[in-house]
Order: structure tokens, then sequence, then C-alpha cells
């Protein structure tokens, strides 16, 4: 997969932010009973193609956890949290949120 100069560091920083920082999980999440597992789950992820993750950036993944299919995502905002940022701007502010599919 061939990615540009921009979303080879965007992936770089959101690698690093879903692996060390706090996140969002949903109510069907916590309904699964091992949040801490799932949310491991997610941090090693490690899964991406050009057909899961076309741009390159790292910013959306999916994993199995006990026959539930679990999507992530990671939004940009800015320092208000009132608006998109752009991911490479010392302003963003990252927001990983985990949930069930059916949750989306």
């Amino acid at each position: 997969m061939q990615q540009d100069a921009s979303a080879v560091e965007t992936s770089k920083k959101n690698d690093a932010f879903r692996r060390s920082s706090v996140l969002m999980v949903t109510r069907g999440i916590f309904a699964l009973g091992d949040v801490q597992g799932v949310i491991k789950a997610v941090r090693n992820d490690d899964k991406f193609t050009e057909n899961n993750d076309p741009y390159g950036q790292h910013d959306f993944g999916v994993i199995l956890w006990d026959g539930e299919k679990i999507f992530w995502k990671i939004d940009y905002y800015d320092e208000q949290m009132d608006r998109w940022e752009d991911p490479l701007s010392p302003r963003c502010r990252r927001v990983l949120t985990v949930m069930l599919a059916v949750e989306y």
C-alpha cells in the first residue's frame, strides 16, 4: 500500500494515541463484561490493509471479540472539541471510541 507523507505521519500519531491514551467505550462494550480485554485487543490491532484502511491513516479498525464485531475509530477535534481539526495540527485533539458494530 503506497502512502503519502501526511498519511504516514497521521498513521504514526494515531497508532501511538490508540496504544496509550484514554478512550471512550459504549454501553454495548460494557455489556460484554471484559472491557479491559477489548481495550487490549484494540490497542494491539495492527491488521491494516488497502481494504480496511484505504487512506493509510490507521483511524478505524474492526476486531472480533467473543463473537461480536467491534469497531474502533479515531476522530479529530479542535482544542475546544467543537469541530474537526487537521490530524497533523498541534492543536488536534484525538478521541478514540470503541463500540459494537451494531451501535454505529
